[in-house]
């Protein structure tokens, strides 16, 4: 799989999604419990700041990882971090790097690293299509792979809910598509959708 360019699809259908909020839209709630779009895409806006940082061996410094407090025009900062993100993982040699990522909790290949982020993009893609009740358009190929990184995350329910990056895993009925897997593996109710 071309981890490096299914992430930048995944990338360029968040900014998408993301720039078709209007104004009266950032304080509508999202998906992700206690969140509205504006803090959603805050965190968006961080990641991928931090992965860029990781990219480029100073993923422990936690600046790279905050949240801004003023996002200004909140679309416009994100297609800001989403490029620099997209830059980083381009650069010869991304893949072998060495990623040091503090929310997942430790050092990953980079190849790995930037697989986490491209299941986190699917998912939040999702996340503010769904706040904003639009389609999400991500090729079936995209979202099979991003399904894959999805059931390898440890469903321990120790390390799920309030606090960390995943609700409880949700049951997957028979004959779910990947999108709809992937969602419930990570504790996403699809049929808010």
């Amino acid at each position: 799989m071309d981890v490096v360019e299914f992430d930048r699809i995944a990338v360029h259908e968040a900014v998408r999604v993301v720039e078709l909020a209007q104004d009266g839209d950032w304080e509508r709630d999202s998906p992700c419990a206690g969140w509205t779009l504006r803090r959603l895409v805050a965190h968006m806006t961080a990641q991928h700041h931090g992965f860029a940082a990781a990219a480029r061996g100073a993923g422990g410094e936690p600046a790279y990882w905050t949240e801004p407090e003023d996002m200004g025009e909140p679309a416009k900062a994100h297609r800001v971090a989403a490029t620099a993100v997209l830059a980083a993982f381009a650069e010869p040699g991304a893949t072998e790097r060495e990623f040091t990522l503090p929310e997942v909790g430790g050092r990953f290949p980079g190849r790995v690293a930037i697989a986490f982020h491209l299941v986190d993009y699917v998912v939040h893609a999702w996340d503010v299509a769904t706040t904003l009740g639009v389609g999400l358009d991500l090729p079936d190929d995209v979202l099979t792979a991003a399904l894959a990184v999805a059931r390898r995350v440890p469903a321990d329910p120790a390390g799920r809910g309030p606090g960390f990056a995943f609700d409880p895993a949700l049951e997957v009925p028979p004959g779910s598509g990947p999108l709809e897997e992937t969602l419930r593996l990570l504790g996403r109710s699809p049929e808010r959708g």
